[in-house]
């Protein structure tokens, strides 16, 4: 017997309550029954976002969202500026560049934080309306500090990709000043791909009034009208079975509360690198609270990424994960968000010291999960695990906004 161990930053994998909700019978979205079901699963992302702003749900991938955002607040050859640690960043200049914007592009050391002085020198670049960062950037695990970001711009529209960030790292919209947040839910939102969400601002909004660029399925009037009609709905067919189960995970979040999800995801963090320091490896990312999504490692000379990952999920049913560019065949990335426990990251990290040990790199037997567990001894017990099952099929629609947050 092979069990498969899905231990990437997204997708990641879901609970058996969020899986059970897709097989709920799919009805028609233009009812007032179903409205309750899509207005709670707005209001608990702008719940998880700390944000006030309109939220705006669309069928997409985040990548349709991102577009969404360049189509909703530029004009052809308006300028931005876009900060780049990591291979995310850089798709974000890519876009901006095919949709004939001017970038001023703000180049760091992928791994590295973002270098929150030279942003803002750069944010003095005349004729600059927006800039765009990455929150958590997947491709090197490393967590951006989005605060200080905001004020490192102001008084700059903000576009935040927190792909992998939202559910799994802090990020307060409001209070940090953060104008759009583009986000999707297979990530710490524990759901399968297909839903990605838009928190857009009041200075976002502003500069939309002025945005020429075509646009159609994204275009975010549509959205709102459609979020503010009396049956509330997405303008276009949603994706119903998606957004139910959307709706049982984010229910499953607020009953833990937010502040214990990003305590649990620190935790998790925590005990990955260090079990990755216990084989040897050197972090790629930041050795802190805030890199909780992912953990990336350096691979030993002579080990290959793609080769490694492949024969782990061959042999001992982990699925890992490689980098992208640059760094690929060099990085290693476990993913540590969502529907994750401390189990899981043990037995990623046994599985990758055993797979290390395949390809030449020998450490003492039990040196990753020993550290691991040493650095968790360190925390004191985990809270007790508690059981709150989240009703699914027609209980689900019987509650109200109130009830199920």
């Amino acid at each position: 017997m092979r069990k498969y161990r899905l231990m990437v930053p997204g997708p990641t994998p879901t609970p058996p309550e969020v899986t059970a909700a897709a097989v709920l019978p799919v009805e028609d979205e233009r009812t007032a029954d179903y409205a309750r079901v899509f207005t709670r699963v707005v209001d608990n992302l702008r719940r998880a976002l700390f944000t006030r702003n309109d939220v705006l749900l669309s069928a997409s991938s985040m990548t349709g969202a991102f577009e969404g955002a360049m189509q909703n607040l530029f004009s052809p050859g308006d300028r931005v500026l876009v900060a780049v640690n990591g291979a995310f960043g850089a798709r974000w200049v890519d876009m901006a560049a095919r949709f004939g914007l001017r970038v001023t592009e703000v180049a760091h050391e992928w791994g590295r934080p973002l270098d929150l002085e030279r942003i803002a020198e750069a944010a003095r670049t005349p004729g600059l309306v927006a800039a765009i960062a990455v929150h958590c950037e997947t491709s090197t695990a490393v967590v951006n500090d989005m605060r200080g970001f905001a004020a490192a711009v102001a008084p700059l529209v903000t576009v935040v990709d927190s792909a992998s960030g939202v559910g799994a790292c802090e990020l307060r919209t409001d209070d940090w000043g953060l104008d759009v947040v583009v986000g999707g839910c297979q990530k710490a939102l524990m759901t399968p791909p297909g839903l990605a969400f838009t928190s857009v601002g009041p200075r976002a909004w502003q500069l939309h009034r002025t945005a020429r660029l075509p646009r159609y399925y994204f275009d975010w009037d549509e959205a709102r009208d459609a979020l503010r009609a009396d049956i509330p709905r997405t303008p276009w067919t949603p994706a119903v079975s998606l957004i139910n189960q959307l709706d049982v995970a984010l229910r499953l979040i607020h009953e833990e509360g937010m502040p214990q999800v990003f305590a649990r995801h620190a935790r998790l963090g925590r005990l990955a690198r260090a079990g990755v320091r216990g084989l040897g490896l050197d972090l790629f990312s930041p050795d802190e609270d805030r890199h909780a999504s992912a953990t990336a490692a350096r691979l030993p000379d002579g080990v290959d990424g793609g080769a490694l990952v492949d024969h782990l999920l061959e042999r001992y049913g982990i699925q890992l994960t490689g980098a992208q560019g640059p760094l690929a065949g060099r990085v290693l990335r476990i993913g540590h968000c969502g529907y994750v426990d401390e189990f899981d990251v043990l037995t990623a990290l046994s599985a990758l010291e055993l797979g290390l040990a395949d390809f030449g790199h020998r450490v003492p037997p039990g040196s990753a999960v020993t550290a691991a567990l040493r650095a968790r001894a360190a925390d004191g017990p985990a809270p007790a695990a508690v059981d709150a099952p989240v009703p699914t099929g027609p209980a689900v629609r019987a509650l109200s906004v109130s009830e199920a947050s």
